[in-house]
C-alpha cells in the first residue's frame, strides 16, 4: 500500500475533525476575553477641557480728545545775561553764591572805586573853577554894557567879553558832561543784577584784575520762570498749526512732557511759530513759554513738547495695547457676549492720536470690550478671563524696607 492510501484511510479523519474543534475553541475563548475585557475594563476619562486664557480687557470708550502734534524739544531760558564789568579795575568782592536766585538790582559785586572817585572830585573841582571864572565874566560883561552907553568902552571890548562869557559858559556845560560820566564810571563799580534769574558758576574771583574788554565775563544769569521750550515739527504740520492759530484767539497750548516717562511736566503757550521753514530738515521750529515755580524744566534739559491744536468731540478711544499687527494689518481682540476673543479689523485716526491713547476710526464700537493685555496666546474663540494681579506680600515678608533680620528663620 502506498503512502498516499494511508493518509486518506478512515482512520485519519477523526484527527482531522479533532483539530478543528480546538482551533474554534480557542477562538471561542478569545472572543469572551476579549467581550469580558471590554466590558470590566474601566472607561476612558473624558478629553480635558482648554482652561480660559487670563488676559487685561477694557472698554472702548467715547469722549472728547486733544487734536496735537508732539516734537522734541530743548529748554531754553526766556533771557540768557553774561554779566560783564563796564570799567577796569581790581575785582574787590562779590556778593552772590554760586547756583543762587537773584533779583533785578541786587548787587553782584564791587571793583575798587577810589580811581573813579577821584576822577568825580577832579571834574567837580574842574566845574566850579569854571563857573567862578564864568560869574566874574558876566560882571564885567555887565559893565561894559554900561560904559559903552556913556562912549566909555569901545564896541571891540564889549564884543569880547560877550565871546569871553560865551566861552566860559560852554566850558562849565563841558564840566558837567565830565562829572556825569565820571558819576557812571563810579555807578558802574557797583555790579547790579540786569534780570533775575538764577546765577551760575562764578567765572571770576575776588582779586583779579577785570576788563571792559574781556569777553568771559564775570557769571552767567538765566531766567527760569518763566521758561521756553524750543521744539520743531515737520512740514507737512504747518498748515494744521497755521490754521489753528488763525481759528483761535488766544495763543495754543503746549504741554512739555517727560521723555522718559511721558509725565506732563508744565503746561505753557505758543509764543513763536518761525517765519520760514528749513529746508535742509524740512521742519518748522516753533517756541513755548512755560510757568516754572517748581523749575521742573531745566535750560539744556530735553522734552517732548505737545502742541494742541483743537479737540475731536465724541471720539472712541482704546488704550494702545489694544491694537495689533497682522498680517492682514491692523486689528484687535474683541470679548463677544459669550466670553470668547475674536479678532476683528480696525482703522486707526493716526492724525489725532496721543501718547497712550489709541483712536478708533472704524471696526469698534463705544461699550465694547477690548483685550489689552494677554494677546499672545489668544486664538480665535478661545475663551477667556479677567487676569487678577498677585495679593502684595505681607508686611515684613521680603518686602523691600524691611529690617535686616526680616529673612531670617528662628528656631522655637
Amino acid at each position: 500500500m502506498t503512502t498516499q492510501d494511508k493518509s486518506t484511510s478512515p482512520a485519519s479523519a477523526p484527527a482531522a475533525r479533532r483539530g478543528w474543534l480546538r482551533l474554534l475553541i480557542a477562538l471561542a475563548l478569545a472572543a469572551l476575553v476579549l467581550l469580558a475585557w471590554r466590558v470590566f475594563s474601566p472607561a476612558a476619562p473624558p478629553p480635558a477641557k482648554t482652561p480660559p486664557v487670563p488676559v487685561k480687557t477694557a472698554l472702548v470708550s467715547e469722549r472728547t480728545v486733544a487734536v496735537t502734534r508732539t516734537g522734541v524739544g530743548t529748554v531754553l531760558p526766556v533771557m540768557s545775561v553774561t554779566v560783564q564789568t563796564r570799567v577796569d579795575g581790581q575785582l574787590d568782592s562779590v556778593a552772590f553764591g554760586e547756583g543762587q536766585e537773584v533779583k533785578a538790582g541786587q548787587v553782584l559785586a564791587r571793583i575798587d572805586p577810589r580811581a573813579y572817585q577821584a576822577q568825580l572830585d577832579q571834574s567837580l573841582a574842574q566845574k566850579a573853577r569854571d563857573e567862578a571864572a564864568l560869574a566874574n565874566a558876566r560882571l564885567d560883561l555887565a559893565r561894559y554894557e554900561e560904559l559903552i552907553k556913556a562912549d566909555a568902552t569901545t564896541q571891540q571890548t564889549l564884543d569880547t567879553q560877550r565871546a569871553l562869557v560865551g566861552q566860559l559858559a560852554a566850558a562849565v556845560q563841558n564840566d558837567a558832561a565830565q562829572v556825569q560820566l565820571a558819576r557812571v564810571n563810579l555807578g558802574y563799580t557797583t555790579i547790579i543784577a540786569p534780570i533775575s534769574g538764577r546765577v551760575g558758576a562764578r567765572l571770576v574771583d575776588p582779586g583779579n584784575i577785570v576788563r571792559a574788554a574781556d569777553a568771559g565775563g564775570l557769571l552767567v544769569i538765566n531766567q527760569i520762570d518763566p521758561i521756553a521750550v524750543q521744539f520743531t515739527l515737520p512740514e507737512a504740520a504747518f498748515q494744521a498749526i497755521n490754521a489753528a492759530l488763525r481759528a483761535s484767539a488766544k495763543p495754543l497750548a503746549v504741554q512739555a512732557l517727560d521723555r522718559d516717562t511721558g509725565d506732563v511736566l508744565a503746561e505753557g503757550q505758543l509764543s513763536l511759530l518761525d517765519n520760514q521753514i528749513n529746508t535742509s530738515t524740512g521742519t518748522v521750529a516753533l517756541k513755548a513759554q512755560f510757568a516754572n515755580a517748581e523749575h521742573k524744566l531745566w535750560p539744556g534739559q530735553s522734552v517732548d513738547a505737545r502742541l494742541v491744536l483743537g479737540e475731536v468731540e465724541r471720539a472712541l478711544t482704546v488704550p494702545s495695547g489694544v491694537v495689533q499687527r497682522g498680517p492682514n494689518g491692523l486689528f484687535a481682540y474683541v470679548i463677544d457676549a459669550e466670553g470668547k476673543a475674536q479678532p476683528r479689523p480696525i482703522d486707526l485716526d493716526a492724525d489725532h492720536g496721543q501718547s497712550g491713547v489709541a483712536l478708533i476710526r472704524q471696526g469698534l464700537s463705544a461699550g465694547e470690550r477690548v483685550v489689552v493685555d494677554g494677546q499672545y496666546r489668544l486664538t480665535p474663540d478661545a475663551k477667556v478671563v479677567e487676569m487678577t494681579m498677585p495679593a502684595p506680600p505681607p508686611a515684613g515678608e521680603g518686602s523691600a524696607g524691611g529690617s535686616g533680620d526680616s529673612g531670617k528663620k528662628t528656631t522655637p
